[in-house]
């Protein structure tokens, strides 16, 4: 690892930083990793997108259609493939906290930079506080490598931002990615700021984060690589202007991307998320490929929609 685990707060707010993406496997026909597929992707998001991390193996990599063995590999082919050039942080996300911490230990192992664990589904629970706390003390007593919290709805819940700001105070507790209404992560950026990168998933609101909250870090979903091209890399020019304070130039840049988005999310089948993606990602030339069991496919016409809308979008290719 690149610090110690008293190092990881430190490492994080000197490191993390910039659009990071969450990267969509792609399968094969007969459900295999298309692992040269997932190398190629993964050269062009760093290499011509100029993306600064990879948030592998999580929600838009159908995790929790892969058995443990190939959640490792998924996760050793990013961190050899980005090298260098890019930073990854590796979803350790399962509700048996021993995957978790296999997982996390396979991080550490293969030199990934960070892990990021999903707040855990609950039944019959209703004062959260405290069970969250002890979860994430669990996993940093036991693990060196910097975690991230996730909390998103998908948990059935959503954690309070003085729950989050408990568990930033854990020493290799370094960020979170917050799934939830704007009033929450501001609240917590107010609490918590200062000692863990906070972010949401949401494009829409990355430049005004930027701007009003201070924010740095783009942690992290899709748009970065559906959203841009080699010859069309406006997420990441608005980005820059964004950080070098000229806000009014940078809203032009990242509103004339407002057709990419209306044919994105005008296309995309209310239970079909990841297919459609995929279909999106292969529009651009890159691997895009199948999905697993449970998710389903797109129909020949969800395509050709897609499809159209996409030639009509104004995006460069």
């Amino acid at each position: 690892m690149k610090y110690t685990k008293q190092q990881a707060k430190e490492y994080a707010k000197e490191n993390m930083r910039g659009i990071w993406a969450a990267a969509l496997n792609p399968f094969n026909e007969d459900g295999t990793i298309d692992e040269a597929g997932l190398q190629k992707n993964i050269h062009h998001w760093i290499d011509d997108l100029q993306i600064s991390g990879l948030f592998i193996a999580g929600k838009q990599g159908e995790f929790w259609a892969m058995s443990l063995e190939e959640r490792k590999r998924n996760m050793t082919i990013a961190v050899e493939t980005c090298g260098d050039k890019a930073q990854t942080i590796l979803s350790a996300s399962d509700q048996n906290v021993d995957t978790v911490l296999e997982l996390g230990r396979h991080a550490e192992q293969i030199g990934a930079d960070y892990i990021v664990v999903h707040a855990p589904m609950l039944s019959f629970c209703h004062d959260k506080d405290e069970l969250l706390y002890n979860y994430y003390r669990y996993l940093c007593d036991r693990l060196n490598i910097g975690i991230a919290m996730w909390s998103h709805p998908d948990s059935g819940y959503l954690m309070e931002p003085e729950t989050a700001a408990r568990i930033a105070e854990l020493p290799n507790i370094v960020a979170i990615k917050y799934s939830v209404p704007r009033d929450m992560y501001i609240r917590l950026t107010e609490l918590a700021g200062d000692r863990i990168q906070v972010s949401t998933s949401l494009e829409d609101d990355w430049l005004d984060n930027i701007e009003q909250l201070g924010w740095n870090l783009y942690l992290c979903s899709s748009p970065p690589y559906q959203l841009q091209t080699r010859a069309d890399k406006r997420m990441h020019e608005y980005t820059q202007l964004a950080f070098a304070g000229k806000f009014a130039e940078a809203r032009k840049v990242r509103d004339s991307l407002d057709p990419v988005r209306h044919a994105i999310k005008s296309t995309k089948p209310a239970g079909k998320p990841t297919a459609h993606g995929k279909y999106w990602q292969s529009l651009l030339g890159q691997v895009g490929g199948y999905v697993r069991h449970p998710m389903l496919e797109l129909t020949d016409a969800e395509k050709d929609a897609t499809r159209k809308a996409f030639e009509s979008c104004g995006l460069k290719v």
